[in-house]
């Protein structure tokens, strides 16, 4: 899919507000490209620069690794079917450390590369795609037993974070983000 197969016009720098430019610029210099699905956010920039806020302290180490929250969103995409953030977080995933192995894993990860822990936030990612409700009391329990409560908020607002994203890429027909030209710093 290219740039002109999208429902709408992805934005480039020269077309876009001084906030988003200065986004674009940001995203660069942390990228090494300007994400796809940013070139339609910048059509609302206070709500771009809101996700970005909203995207870098969630992927990044905190409770959990962000290359473990990286392997959560290829799973959610995987499950969403959305080509555009497997590729992007597959990436991201790489970039903070998940292996190639790792990455292959994620199609069948009950037998994949990964700590019962993992299995088990991998677990929580599928059920939660099938709605909330599907987080049992006993579930939970499970969760409780092995994570604590802050790596649980950040498992939960992963997973359902990268609900939202492939519905917006997918029903917008945005085209996977091409690789940068050059390594991101």
């Amino acid at each position: 899919m290219s740039n002109s197969d999208a429902r709408i016009k992805l934005l480039e720098r020269d077309s876009v507000t001084p906030d988003a430019a200065t986004l674009y610029d940001a995203l660069l210099a942390q990228r090494g490209v300007v994400p796809n699905m940013f070139k339609a956010l910048a059509y609302s920039p206070d709500i771009a620069k809101g996700i970005a806020g909203f995207l870098k302290p969630l992927l990044s180490d905190s409770a959990l690794k962000g290359a473990y929250k990286e392997l959560v969103a290829v799973r959610i995409s995987i499950l969403c079917e959305c080509e555009y953030a497997i590729r992007a977080h597959s990436i991201s995933a790489q970039k903070k450390g998940a292996t190639e192995v790792q990455l292959k894993g994620m199609q069948n990860f009950e037998a994949g590369p990964y700590s019962e822990k993992e299995k088990l936030g991998f677990r929580l990612a599928d059920r939660l795609h099938g709605g909330g409700r599907q987080i049992d009391d006993a579930f939970y329990r499970q969760l409780r037993s092995v994570f604590n409560q802050a790596e649980i908020v950040e498992l939960f607002l992963t997973a359902a974070a990268f609900e939202m994203f492939p519905r917006f890429i997918d029903g917008l027909q945005i085209p996977t983000t091409p690789a940068p030209l050059t390594a991101a710093k």
